[in-house]
């Protein structure tokens, strides 16, 4: 199988915070960011793989900025690298300044997906080269959570987190 580069995988949604996808203080509920990363993480597993992709899990989401009524809210997401059978997805989330269109970084979340086939078995997907610094960076980032994952779940053998006790080796 040929790899492929992240920016073939990407994808960009942008959207308005409407009155009823706010909560009491009219921010964006929580939930509905959850499912606009999900979706958006989903267009580009199947961009990745070009298979029905399944979500695996969520990895990761920092709810750092409040996204406020009327935002103009853009999910990006791409993915960050691939593994046999899955792929860890990056996403950030940007809101858009309504007067200067300045743009700030809200919010970030990593899931996984899995590419399955009719009968929703495991197939295997094309790696990942990645191009810019940011890219790399998180591709070598995805290594040393999915060993922490699988170690946590009680899959791995600490002492086989080779990309994790790197880490801690020059403390």
């Amino acid at each position: 199988m040929t790899p492929k580069t992240p920016s073939e995988s990407v994808t960009v949604m942008t959207d308005m915070v409407l009155p009823g996808e706010t909560n009491p203080l009219n921010n964006l509920f929580g939930g509905e960011l959850l499912a606009r990363m999900d979706r958006a993480a989903s267009i580009t597993a199947r961009r990745h793989s070009r298979r029905v992709c399944v979500t695996a899990s969520v990895n990761h989401v920092a709810f750092n900025n409040a996204i406020p009524l009327g935002s103009v809210v853009t999910v990006e997401a791409k993915v960050s690298r691939a593994f046999r059978t899955s792929m860890e997805i990056f996403l950030d989330v940007w809101i858009e300044d309504r007067e200067s269109g300045n743009r700030l970084k809200a919010n970030e979340g990593i899931y996984t997906f899995v590419a399955v086939d009719e009968m929703g078995k495991p197939v295997e997907i094309p790696q990942i080269t990645p191009e810019t610094e940011l890219e790399k960076q998180r591709y070598e980032a995805a290594l040393r959570r999915k060993q922490l994952s699988l170690v946590l779940s009680g899959k791995m053998k600490p002492a086989d987190a080779t990309e994790l006790k790197a880490l801690f080796a020059g403390s």
